[in-house]
């Protein structure tokens, strides 16, 4: 690119001052020329030695600011090219790294322009890819580590019988039994999120009418939130409120986050549960109480296997799938989902056409 651009764009200078210097030399030669004899026969001056000069001189002239004229031109034209040029060659060097796996380069914008728009949008996909990148990573260590967990125990377990150093009593095989129940959940949610990739295809929409919805919700989780003396409010507005949706994978989707909200609130908490109308767009929240979620860590928590706290044992965190299925199953219903965490409560809403 350098070799090329850079030498194309100068030289394009060069026919635009080559053409205007021969106009002028044209219009020397032809009008100023004829003026100046005009004049010289006028005031009884012979014209040919004079007029001779007076071309030599102006040629001269006109030559020395041709060659002034073109360096100056080339000069400053070259100082502009590498100024732009230097971004695309920045973005060209860096795409190679990114190519190799090195995300840590960006290119520097120096300017407000086209190409500076360029480089700032370079920019940003490279911080999307690093983002990308580092959840992968995540992702492949968190499903190593869900995976290790339940399969090291099992193994101690296995050898400790077959060795006879652990008694086969039934407290030992229920142990067996809750690691083995720990692998199928996890291969469970993995099924579900797969299946909610692609719900969009298998969609079987009706009118739901959201306030029977809650309510079959709240069934569900009737005697764990008793057991957590947690507070629920409902508030749909208006009430009578309906959706075009699949029941099945809206009901998914909100018991899924009403299991995390679940989870997180702590005793006495309090969980809110709000649908309204706004313009052509019906909103659907759930809001808990309970320890907030840091801003840096709002934007992923609907990724595959993030965990706000990635210290929190698995059975209270879970495996970081809830949240991505429930992604998945409100936009294949064309929807968006989003989160908001402040002043000790937490919220998940979600939005789809009415």
């Amino acid at each position: 690119m350098k070799k090329y651009l850079l030498w194309k764009l100068l030289l394009n200078i060069v026919p635009v001052i080559a053409v205007t210097i021969l106009v002028v030399w044209l219009a020397i030669d032809n009008l100023a020329a004829t003026y100046f004899m005009n004049l010289m026969e006028n005031y009884s001056i012979e014209p040919h030695d004079s007029n001779r000069m007076f071309i030599e001189a102006v040629h001269r002239y006109l030559l020395w600011a041709a060659v002034v004229a073109m360096i100056l031109a080339l000069l400053l034209s070259y100082l502009m090219t590498k100024r732009v040029l230097r971004p695309l060659l920045q973005m060209t060097r860096i795409s190679k790294e990114l190519a190799s796996g090195n995300f840590a380069n960006r290119v520097e914008v120096v300017s407000r322009d086209e190409v500076g728009q360029l480089g700032a949008a370079f920019n940003q996909m490279a911080n999307s890819l690093e983002q990308l990148e580092q959840l992968r990573k995540n992702m492949v260590t968190d499903v190593a580590h869900e995976l290790r967990t339940p399969l090291t125990n099992l193994r101690g377990y296995l050898e400790g019988l077959s060795d006879a150093v652990v008694p086969p009593s039934i407290e030992t095989f229920r142990m067996l039994e809750s690691e083995i129940l720990r692998l199928v959940n996890l291969v469970d949610d993995l099924q579900q999120l797969a299946k909610a990739e692609s719900a969009q295809a298998f969609l079987q929409r009706s009118n739901l009418q959201i306030d029977t919805l809650v309510k079959q919700l709240l069934s569900l989780f009737e005697l764990r939130l008793h057991a957590k003396k947690i507070e629920t409010k409902v508030s749909i507005d208006p009430p009578e409120l309906t959706l075009s949706a699949d029941p099945d994978k809206l009901l998914q989707a909100l018991r899924n986050l009403l299991e995390n909200a679940l989870r997180y609130t702590p005793e006495q908490g309090k969980i809110t549960i709000s649908a309204h109308r706004n313009n052509n767009m019906i909103n659907i929240s759930i809001i808990n109480t309970g320890a907030e979620i840091a801003a840096a860590d709002l934007p992923y928590i609907f990724e595959r296997f993030f965990r706000v706290d990635r210290s929190r044992s698995r059975d209270h965190g879970g495996a970081g799938i809830g949240l991505s299925i429930v992604k998945q199953l409100v936009e294949a219903h064309g929807g968006q989902v989003g989160a908001d965490s402040r002043d000790g409560t937490t919220k998940i809403w979600l939005r789809f056409p009415a």
